[in-house]
């Protein structure tokens, strides 16, 4: 069973880093299918719009059959889905075809996004302690792969097309070959105290606070995505090169977070994981938004992401564990929500900026992360929760000889 477990959690890295690496060659090649589409920047953050809504329909439907027919069954189809879907766009000639291509690849990466997770709660439920956070972080080491290939790929001179079909090459390949490592649906059943009828008549307010608190988060994820660059440029005047840096890092400071949130969340547990980081987010991005200098607002996003880096994973663990009937079910709420903060990020900055300056607007977030400091206790872990631990204690125990 152990090595079983081990395995599985290698072909859950394997997934999320297949994640992250189809949506960032998609990315990289957004310049060259605009083009090719014929299409201006403002229709194509319309299209934009159907990405978005084809994954989070897909991640309300993708939980739930999580649950019915397993990880082992949707991830591997998610993840093929995701893969073929990526061609798409890189055929696309104008408009039409274009959003229609975004909405398939939308569709695959909602259900590739939610039965993954669902795959890693039942993976973390095996090891008995925080694993979560480190398959986050492995999801944004392959957009950093993607961005490397595809800069190589694209000083060859390959089309978007191209590139992109041999991507797709490389997923079906992965989503093959890593679909017998994973797990089976659990068989154990429910713990009898469990509200059980209730969850089946509707989702449980607890799943619905953790999915509240995502959107936040992953609203405050998709400012530092989409404006952090602008900030230093238009607010503070710096060079393009050096504005770049402010998303770069963020992003590193938030990929070396997950890597090491885990070990922390097993010393500390999840609620100090959430307390604090978004305690140090606010902080970090209040330097970076008062900041009349371009080193100091750097060190602000620096630790806005590192800040933000463990609480997504925390939330969707928490939801993961709340049911092992409805795992998938409560984990495709909660990301769906978040999904829609990450998008909704641009959208509500944007209107601000006619009423405030630019880093102003940064105190919307600022405010958020105060709130889900301020809610931390969400996530400790009730009754049944609590009766799933105790379950897992001598798997626990068999890890305590420092296994893997």
């Amino acid at each position: 069973m152990q090595r079983s477990l081990r395995v599985a959690r290698l072909a859950t890295f394997a997934y999320f880093t297949l994640n992250g690496f189809l949506l960032g060659m998609w990315i990289v090649h957004i310049p060259g299918i605009e083009h090719r589409a014929g299409i201006g920047h403002a229709a194509f953050g319309w299209l934009l719009l159907l990405l978005g809504a084809g994954a989070f329909t897909a991640m309300q439907f993708a939980g739930p059959l999580t649950d019915r027919f397993g990880a082992r069954v949707v991830v591997p189809l998610g993840a093929a889905l995701c893969s073929a879907t990526l061609i798409l766009p890189g055929l696309a000639t104008n408009a039409w075809t274009l959003g229609a291509a975004l909405l398939a690849l939308g569709v695959g990466n909602g259900c590739l996004d939610v039965s993954m997770n669902a795959h890693a709660v039942q993976v973390e439920r095996g090891y008995g302690r925080p694993v979560m956070s480190a398959f986050h972080a492995t999801f944004s080491l392959g957009g950093v792969l993607a961005s490397l290939v595809g800069a190589r790929t694209l000083g060859w001179g390959w089309s978007p097309a191209t590139t992109l079909t041999v991507a797709a090459a490389l997923g079906l390949t992965v989503a093959a070959v890593a679909a017998r490592a994973l797990l089976g649906r659990p068989a154990t059943a429910p713990d009898p105290d469990a509200p059980a009828a209730k969850s089946r008549r509707g989702t449980p307010r607890r799943i619905w606070a953790l999915a509240t608190l995502a959107l936040m988060i992953m609203l405050c994820e998709g400012v530092a995505n989409d404006w952090s660059v602008l900030h230093l440029r238009n607010v503070l005047d710096a060079p393009a090169a050096t504005a770049a840096l402010a998303f770069g890092a963020f992003a590193t400071a938030m990929t070396a977070g997950r890597l090491l949130a885990d070990r922390v969340a097993a010393r500390l547990g999840p609620v100090a994981i959430l307390r604090y980081g978004a305690s140090a987010a606010a902080l970090g991005m209040t330097v970076a938004a008062l900041s009349p200098w371009g080193p100091l607002a750097l060190l602000g996003w620096t630790v806005f992401g590192a800040g933000l880096s463990g609480c997504v994973p925390q939330l969707f663990s928490a939801a993961g564990h709340t049911d092992q009937s409805t795992a998938g079910a409560n984990v495709s709420r909660v990301a769906g929500l978040g999904y829609l903060g990450m998008l909704a990020g641009p959208a509500v900055i944007g209107p601000l900026t006619h009423l405030v300056p630019l880093n102003l607007t940064f105190f919307l977030p600022v405010a958020f992360c105060v709130v889900a400091a301020c809610a931390a206790g969400i996530l400790r872990a009730p009754a049944p929760a609590r009766s799933y631990e105790k379950s897992i204690a001598p798997v626990a125990a068999q890890r305590s000889d420092g296994a893997p």
